[in-house]
């Protein structure tokens, strides 16, 4: 029976009660305190028009102090009866009765793929799913977010695994079947859909590391822990020591760097372009690439603008950029010193603190509760407890906090309080990355991505979309360039890769006058991204 239904009936009970206790009380009063004796139907009669506020049938008026009072008591009553009934047990029934019948079972679809438990960590999944045109079906225990799932146009299946809900999905015609519960609730639905002889692929997004195995013994083709992989994406984008910027550069000893330098907000290079900042003109230094908005623009172009807040990518000698940086009035080289702030003492905030204690980096903990490697318990909404932990002497702040409100206003609070310290952040819902973008942030991943990668690249066969751009630093012969100008944008507009150093006999050469020109026997130092690596073989074949 339906709740509505089942409050429809006792409404109806409790309607009668109190027209029957109303009814008899009605009587006695009529005929003790009245004088005006009533029979039981005239005093229903009373009672019901009372009630209901539609009005009297012979009796108007009463004499007797208790009855008049008796009268106004009822009046009221009924008048509060009304404003019950129409919310409390009239507008949920016709709701009930109009309102789309929620699917519990799924007709006709093959080839599908079936995640159980909707979430923020499948939601990019769904989306590449729909892009490749694979049919999804949605399993919810939830009947609110099944009905928003609805609503957005998913195809949605309400029910509870214990009535064979599974089943109902066709699992036995699915090419996989994706659980996103909790461990727990994972585990009986693989172990479910065994039983039931489904021999398909089953796919398991893991809370905690410990469990993966036991999800594989329990049935699972695959078990997968985003928190983790997504803290490694953060302390890679945090330290130069995870994971380099510019890979390849360190077998050039200290003679070639590289750099990041802000583009403040004041700056007079903010909004113009590398050829209007003339940038190109400083001997000695190569702009390789700028950060903005958590993207990775490389190569840039003459007409790449300058964005205020983004940070440039220089590679050059130690003193052709702190020639750069004297030049560059409101560009500030950001700090390769000092320990990293990591807000959060969860599971992805321990991650991103041991990858980047594994490689010798200085880290400081904050938590509001005292748990292993926190080093200081308080709110990272609170100002004073930021100074205490020396937000203005770090190297970054990683936020790996469990709620997105609290991470954009601190995002807000630490920009004010330290704007040039670079702020990395963990997101659950994907639509809250741009917005964490517009708030100062330098970098944010969400875990809906992290997992969507993971998925995509077991399901769809695609290429695990990497969370942050490496360039590499490639040794090539002047076969092709020979008369080629370093200075001159063309091999960058042809290939995507820079001149950023010349090895000419015995010297490493990198800073290079307007007239200077590649030579045979010259070892050339490029550098550029992986594409722009293939792009430059392909055009100047080394063999």
């Amino acid at each position: 029976m339906l709740r509505s239904h089942k409050r429809f009936f006792a409404l109806a009970g409790l309607l009668i009660l109190i027209l029957l206790a109303l009814s008899f009380v009605y009587m006695l009063g009529m005929e003790h305190l009245e004088g005006k004796p009533r029979t039981f139907w005239q005093a229903l009669q009373w009672a019901a028009g009372t009630t209901s506020t539609t009005g009297y049938g012979a009796d108007t008026s009463w004499q007797h102090p208790v009855m008049v009072v008796f009268v106004v008591f009822t009046q009221f009553m009924g008048v509060t009866l009304i404003f019950m009934v129409l919310p409390i047990f009239l507008i949920p029934m016709l709701e009930e009765r109009f309102e789309t019948k929620l699917p519990n079972e799924t007709l006709n679809v093959k080839n599908h793929i079936v995640i159980f438990d909707h979430g923020p960590t499948v939601a990019t999944l769904i989306e590449e799913l729909v892009n490749a045109g694979i049919p999804t079906v949605i399993i919810d225990e939830d009947e609110t977010e099944a009905r928003h799932l609805l609503a957005q146009g998913h195809q949605v299946i309400f029910g509870n695994l214990d009535e064979g809900v599974l089943e109902k999905s066709n699992l036995a015609q699915a090419r996989a079947l994706i659980v996103n519960g909790s461990d727990d609730r994972n585990a009986a639905t693989i172990l479910a859909a065994r039983q039931s002889g489904y021999a398909g692929e089953i796919l398991a997004l893991v809370e905690d590391p410990y469990h993966r195995q036991p999800m594989i013994l329990a049935g699972a083709t695959g078990a997968y822990t985003p928190r983790h992989v997504l803290g490694a994406a953060l302390a890679a984008r945090a330290s130069q020591k995870v994971s380099p910027t510019v890979s390849g550069i360190q077998h050039l000893g200290r003679q070639l760097q590289v750099a990041e330098a802000r583009i403040t907000r004041d700056s007079e290079l903010a909004g113009k372009t590398l050829t209007e900042a003339g940038l190109g003109q400083h001997a000695g230094v190569t702009v390789i690439g700028q950060w903005a908005g958590g993207k990775l623009i490389s190569p840039p172009t003459p007409q790449m603008r300058l964005e205020a807040g983004g940070i440039l990518i220089l590679v050059g000698s130690e003193k052709s950029i702190h020639h750069f940086m004297n030049l560059c009035t409101g560009a500030r080289r950001l700090r390769r010193d000092g320990p990293f702030l990591i807000a959060g003492g969860g599971e992805v905030g321990r991650k991103v603190a041991q990858l980047l204690n594994d490689c010798g980096e200085q880290t400081f903990m904050i938590d509001s509760e005292a748990r292993p490697g926190v080093d200081l318990v308080g709110n990272v909404l609170d100002t004073q407890v930021l100074k205490q932990a020396g937000i203005e002497n770090a190297q970054a702040v990683i936020l790996a906090l469990r709620a997105d409100a609290t991470t954009l206003f601190s995002t807000v609070i630490i920009k004010d309080m330290a704007p040039d310290v670079p702020v990395i952040a963990r997101v659950n819902s994907a639509e809250n990355v741009e917005r964490l973008y517009g708030a100062g942030a330098d970098f944010a991943l969400s875990i809906s991505q992290v997992s969507g990668q993971l998925l995509a690249l077991r399901l769809l066969g695609k290429e695990a979309v990497a969370v942050d751009h490496e360039l590499q630093v490639i040794k090539v012969s002047t076969r092709g360039l020979d008369g080629l100008q370093p200075q001159q944008n063309d091999l960058r507009e042809k290939t995507g890769c820079s001149v950023v150093a010349v090895e000419r006999g015995d010297e490493l050469l990198v800073e290079f006058s307007a007239d200077f020109v590649l030579q045979p026997g010259d070892a050339v130092y490029i550098c550029g991204s992986a594409g722009a690596a293939q792009v430059f073989n392909a055009r100047y074949p080394q063999k």
